[in-house]
């Protein structure tokens, strides 16, 4: 199996790049599974890890690429949502037959790939997560390889409604946009990280309040890490706030889910298992 790394949103410290070939080499010396990261991954455009087009233009060549099975984002941040409609009419046959595995922000084109059809999407580890934690490795890699229902959040195995999982920040910039899936009927699975809790609440209010949100069939609240401090405190926690909101928009709560920007973060497929 061959794994293409492409980088569509912050930039991308090759150090870290260097880390991540360094564990193939060391773990999987056989080369049963090989992964190859697009050279603009490393780009430079102020924020971003290279100018839209360039990155564009790398997630495409990597989808497009029949030699590639797979792709996994390199890294969050911000950027993905500038470059996902321009790269949408470019997919060929080759991209619909991936796996695409990330989140954070490349719920963005983990977003427009799931609402055209477009291979088999999953919020999941990124391709940076796998120096910091070998189990966290596995457990994207061997959803890369075969789907492993091993790697699924837990809760996956005992609801067989549709699905989906989201960074909720990226959510409640989804929502409205051409990005935004159907996601009627779906089980929807959020998280977040560094953001005060009057954020979360104002984002719960944001996208519990959409019409198309309304016809999900629940929430689940993963992790919301590293809060951010409010002075004063907001006194509600993550799933205090899911909560509230879920019931003023007469949307089932269905309580927490094992998903969050740290290494335990499960997979979770888009769509039927």
């Amino acid at each position: 199996m061959k794994i293409g790394i492409v980088n569509a949103s912050s930039r991308f410290d090759p150090d870290r790049g260097a880390a991540i070939q360094a564990w193939f080499a060391e773990n999987l010396p056989d080369g049963a599974i090989t992964a190859v990261i697009h050279p603009a991954s490393f780009g430079k455009h102020g924020h971003f890890g290279g100018d839209d087009r360039s990155r564009a233009e790398a997630f495409v060549e990597f989808a497009n690429d029949p030699r590639l099975d797979a792709i996994w984002f390199a890294r969050g941040g911000y950027g993905a949502c500038r470059i996902a409609e321009a790269v949408l009419p470019r997919l060929n046959a080759a991209a619909r037959k991936k796996r695409y595995l990330g989140y954070s922000d490349a719920g963005s084109l983990l977003a427009l790939l799931y609402r055209h059809g477009i291979g088999r999407v999953a919020h999941g580890p990124m391709a940076s997560d796998a120096v910091r934690n070998d189990a966290t490795a596995w457990r994207a890699l061997n959803w890369l390889r075969s789907g492993d229902p091993a790697s699924w959040e837990p809760s996956l195995h005992d609801d067989p409604r549709p699905v989906v999982a989201f960074n909720l920040s990226i959510l409640d910039a989804l929502v409205g946009t051409a990005l935004e899936p159907d996601l009627s009927g779906h089980v929807l699975l959020l998280e977040d990280v560094s953001e005060p809790m009057y954020r979360i609440d104002r984002m719960m209010f944001h996208v519990t309040g959409q019409a198309s949100i309304r016809k999900v069939a629940g929430i689940r609240m993963g992790r919301v890490s590293n809060v951010v401090e409010n002075d004063p405190d907001f006194g509600l926690t993550a799933e205090e706030i899911a909560r509230y909101w879920c019931d003023r928009s007469g949307i089932p709560f269905l309580g927490a889910a094992d998903i969050g920007h740290d290494r335990a973060n499960k997979v979770v497929p888009f769509g039927p298992r």
